[in-house]
């Protein structure tokens, strides 16, 4: 798939998330930004479109299982991808899942940003797994298991909010940078016109050395 149809599907996904109110305000963005340093600037008057392949599914360690302690949350994590229907971010329907976007970097990626985004809460279901993500801040740390058994640790490094149009997905859907691990919802003001709210919550998260 074309990488810009595939950012493109991202900010739907981005848009269709439920989401909290009242997150607490950006910290770390810095160190956020520095660890996507190597990234590619954004082409002008849109996103960028990088060459490259994707990893075989062999070499590929998936996450499938996200625990924050802080938060008390344990989620089983799914492997994402496009809705080919309707060129959707195909989140899990369940909102106590979360979803690993397989089209980007896997656990064993030594470069890039390991995405994995969720709801926070539905009309129908209730509060989601990334129900609580906005009370993150640096210095707490995330577990994931991968599917090939192994947890790995990640602490994190910057809670960011931002406006819906204003997402940096290049930086935050990279290939390329520092490794890191990046969670994402929703949050901020409800708009009772479009059912939707109006921010994301980023965090990043950077891996433990062993």
């Amino acid at each position: 798939m074309h990488r810009r149809s595939v950012l493109g599907a991202v900010v739907v996904l981005l848009t269709l998330a439920g989401c909290a109110d009242d997150p607490a305000p950006s910290v770390g963005g810095a160190t956020a930004s520095a660890l996507a340093a190597s990234s590619a600037p954004a082409a002008s008057g849109g996103v960028p479109v990088q060459a490259g392949t994707l990893p075989g599914a062999a070499a590929t360690v998936a996450p499938a299982r996200l625990a924050i302690g802080k938060l008390n949350l344990t989620a089983r994590v799914d492997a994402v991808g496009i809705d080919s229907a309707t060129g959707d971010f195909a989140v899990p329907p369940s909102i106590d899942k979360v979803g690993w976007y397989r089209f980007g970097p896997g656990l064993e990626a030594t470069a890039g940003s390991i995405v994995i985004a969720g709801h926070v809460d539905s009309a129908e279901q209730g509060k989601g797994a990334f129900f609580r993500l906005r009370e993150l801040g640096p210095g707490d740390t995330v577990a994931v298991t991968g599917s090939d058994g192994a947890v790995r640790n990640f602490t994190v490094v910057a809670r960011e909010i931002f406006a819906k149009t204003a997402v940096p997905l290049e930086r935050y859907f990279a290939r390329d940078g520092a490794p890191r691990l990046t969670l994402i919802t929703c949050g901020g003001p409800f708009d009772a016109k479009t059912r939707h709210y109006r921010d994301n919550v980023v965090i990043t998260a950077q891996p433990v050395e062993r």
